[in-house]
């Protein structure tokens, strides 16, 4: 594996301030939080805020991406912060990757393949924590749980919903002790994914020929919901300022305040046509600026703050993301290159060679080409090229590392975050 002599540093200008700022809280905040030990009284040792048994607590993210050739099953772990490549179990015909922050979902016609990538972010608010443990696969859930199946999580539960709308409820904390344990199974049908957010479990229910949000508890019995509806929905993020669906007209976001479950409209403002809605949504977790395909020569960047959608015309789009505010567009497109475009002006203010080897135009596929994006780095994925890409997009897309890798890594996603 060649790896460019450049270090990553996972700062932004803020951030050098925020790690210290962490350090200080952190020796305060015991008795901030419920999940705080309570002090043991004539004993020489307690546990301290944040411990986790297994684990290692770390000063910055621990950041990993999850590799994977679904023509071989061949997964690879990178880490991100030593360079060093792991491989774990096959994983043959995957269709698509995705992650939680913590745990990697590889979508198969079997099933639904969970790995641990020992890497995870826990936010508290005003402190964050690191931790890195060892890397281990789980198991495989049901076969309803597999290709195709759409998977959400949250601290306590992970939903995983099938092409059926059957959604299948599983207790994460199993999870994290290296077991598979299912809670109940939400009957539905539900449209899209279900999604765990506010300590409740948010669905979208067809009800006479529209999809209106419905809101079960923890345990799945059906609680008060928001009167709001969303015609042909596809897609879905969760920001801070609540959970993002896309809508025919634009975006629902469905927020908590004071216990009680609100929903605001972000209309587009006008007809979009179909094939050019926002129904695929992209952002670095702890944004609240989010990117998504606008057809197939522009993008759709929705600042969830401002409640305002803007569309910035590129070229031929293959993936998109950007880190928010105030950053740039990033847009990976059929010419290899990956382009940065000012949001405010649409703009295209910095480019970078050609990194993709041949012609991988996949821009509507799982499988191809993609951006990962996180606290000050980006990552694009070469599949024929066998190699990945650390972008530093603070400045002018730099090509800070390259990682040679020994499959094809058409599968990628970035857990730490």
């Amino acid at each position: 594996m060649a790896i460019a002599p450049t270090v990553r540093r996972n700062v932004t200008p803020w951030a050098s301030a925020a790690l210290a700022l962490t350090a200080l809280l952190t020796t305060s905040c015991a008795g901030k939080h419920s999940d705080a030990p309570a002090p043991q009284k004539n004993s020489s040792a307690t546990t301290p805020h944040g411990y986790v048994e297994g684990a290692k607590e770390a000063a910055e993210q621990q950041s990993r991406l999850l590799l994977n050739d679904p023509g071989t099953g061949d997964s690879r772990v990178l880490d991100l912060i030593t360079g060093k490549v792991r491989s774990t179990a096959q994983v043959a015909g995957a269709e698509q990757l995705d992650t939680d922050g913590r745990f990697g979902f590889f979508h198969t016609a079997r099933g639904t393949h969970v790995l641990d990538s020992g890497a995870w972010t826990v936010d508290h608010g005003d402190h964050v924590h690191y931790y890195r443990a060892a890397i281990r696969d789980i198991g495989v859930l049901p076969a309803g749980a597999g290709a195709g199946a759409q998977i959400r999580s949250d601290a306590a539960v992970t939903a995983a919903t099938a092409k059926d709308g059957r959604t299948g409820l599983y207790e994460r904390t199993e999870l994290e002790k290296g077991s598979i344990s299912s809670i109940r199974t939400l009957p539905g049908p539900h449209t899209g994914a279900v999604i765990p957010y506010a300590e409740h479990l948010l669905a979208l229910v067809e009800r006479d020929g529209t999809a209106k949000v419905s809101a079960y508890d923890r345990a799945g019995r059906p609680v008060a919901s928001p009167d709001a509806e969303c015609d042909e929905p596809r897609g879905d993020a969760v920001t801070r300022r609540g959970v993002v669906l896309g809508c025919a007209d634009g975006a629902l976001v469905v927020g908590e305040k004071d216990g009680v479950l609100t929903a605001d409209r972000i209309p587009y403002g006008r007809d979009v046509p179909a094939a050019e809605r926002a129904t695929a949504f992209r952002h670095r977790p702890g944004s609240d600026t989010l990117t998504a395909p606008a057809g197939d020569r522009a993008v759709w960047v929705l600042d969830v703050t401002d409640r305002a959608w803007k569309r910035v015309s590129t070229g031929p789009v293959v993936a998109t993301g950007t880190a928010g505010e105030g950053s740039a567009l990033l847009v990976l497109e059929t010419d290899g290159a990956l382009h940065g475009y000012d949001i405010d002006t649409g703009e295209e203010v910095a480019r970078t060679e050609p990194l993709l080897t041949g012609s991988q135009r996949t821009g509507t596929s799982t499988s191809g080409p993609t951006i990962e994006v996180d606290r000050s780095r980006a990552y694009v994925n070469d599949p024929k090229g066998k190699r990945v890409y650390e972008i530093d997009y603070n400045d002018d897309l730099r090509v800070a590392r390259t990682f040679d890798v020994d499959i094809e890594p058409r599968l990628m996603t970035e857990t730490g975050r």
